[in-house]
């Protein structure tokens, strides 16, 4: 749906080719017939950005966790499986690997019915696990966390196992090391000499929450907002005439923008939040989008990898404290690296999966 899916599957595709593997990404959504997906992408898009309560009402039908019987997305997937088992068969697949839930509905349904003839290794890439990344024909789940995988062997008997979040080896790396860098810090300094650069970030689709009540509430107490509108050129264009504000487009930089600022203040608890804890940044979640972007931000917190906050009074305490040097900081900026230093790698976990199918194979 956003890019966030996308961001995760090249960098896998990108660690597989750099050993050696050939690695293919395909959009779920475009195997779907008669135009559904790209339909399914713009009524999404749509209800996120203008109707929120749509997608709201949408989520506690179909994905919000927890026991009941509920609609599947199932049906909608399994229109994909002709052009799927195709793909697999005349590349030669090892393993298919759904980083979006719609994927893991689809293999979960192939793999049940014996139609898919390899692993399917499911990268949820959520902190909070939905219905809809959950199938119990899927032969492995990865998750961000042991809660979350502790939930899905709990739901549906599949295996489930930590790994690190994907992210692109330059969000890892010291800022000295990444390029681009510099160029941001003197940017920020010449927008606005000692204050702090906090990001906000928006999303591909630039979905933002009441920004034209917390960005003043930043720039009036002090601190450089820097807002990344990805394709909504309205809301860029209406922030562009604040002063004091840097407002972004589509940004291709992100290491080199994320190592240069001093917190992240997100609303989906998504991909930009992992590059953040990869970079070392504290992330702040304020006003998430609904759906699984509040359930996220508050798992997130719950972890103990980011902060929410509910009001504009606790907003400026956590993004002064996180902004400034200090334990409050470091903590928090441990607390993310161990994500990725605690965890195995997702690719070496996905490939033992497919060399584990092959030897069970050959028996």
């Amino acid at each position: 749906m956003g890019a966030g899916h996308d961001t995760v599957a090249a960098e896998l595709a990108r660690r597989a080719r750099e050993r050696g593997d050939a690695a293919e990404v395909v959009d779920v959504l475009a195997l779907l017939p008669y135009g559904l997906g790209a339909a399914l992408r713009c009524f999404y898009r749509g209800s996120v950005r203008h109707f929120p309560w749509a997608y709201a009402a949408l989520y506690r039908l179909f994905l919000r966790p927890g026991g009941g019987r509920r609609p599947s997305g199932t049906p909608l997937a399994r229109l994909a499986g002709g052009r799927l088992r195709e793909l697999a068969e005349r590349t030669g697949a090892d393993v298919v690997v759904p980083v979006f839930h719609l994927g893991a509905q689809l293999t979960g349904h192939l793999r049940e019915r014996g139609l898919l003839r390899v692993p399917a290794v499911v990268l949820v890439i959520d902190f909070e696990v939905h219905r809809q990344w959950l199938h119990p024909g899927n032969d492995l789940c990865l998750c961000l966390s042991e809660d979350a995988a502790r939930a899905v062997r709990g739901s549906t008997g599949t295996p489930a196992r930590t790994c690190a979040p994907v992210v692109a080896p330059e969000f890892s790396a010291g800022p000295a090391e990444v390029p681009g860098t510099a160029e941001w810090r003197d940017l920020f300094e010449r927008l606005g000499p000692g204050r702090p650069p906090v990001v906000l970030s928006a999303g591909a689709w630039g979905v933002g929450s009441h920004l034209d009540a917390t960005v003043p509430l930043l720039t009036d107490h002090g601190f450089l907002p820097v807002v990344l509108c990805g394709g909504n050129r309205r809301l860029r264009r209406a922030l562009s005439g604040t002063p004091g504000v840097l407002a972004l487009g589509w940004v291709t930089d992100m290491p080199g923008l994320l190592h240069a600022a001093r917190a992240l203040i997100d609303n989906a608890a998504g991909q930009t939040a992992v590059q953040a804890l990869a970079a070392g940044l504290p992330v702040v979640g304020h006003r998430p989008i609904p759906g699984h972007g509040a359930d996220g931000v508050r798992r997130m917190a719950a972890l103990g990898v980011s902060e929410a906050v509910e009001d504009g009074a606790a907003l400026l305490d956590a993004v002064r404290r996180l902004t400034a040097p200090g334990p409050a900081r470091e903590q928090r900026i441990a607390a993310g690296h161990a994500l990725f230093a605690g965890n195995a790698d997702a690719l070496a976990q996905v490939t033992d999966a497919a060399d584990a199918a092959r030897t069970r194979a050959r028996r």
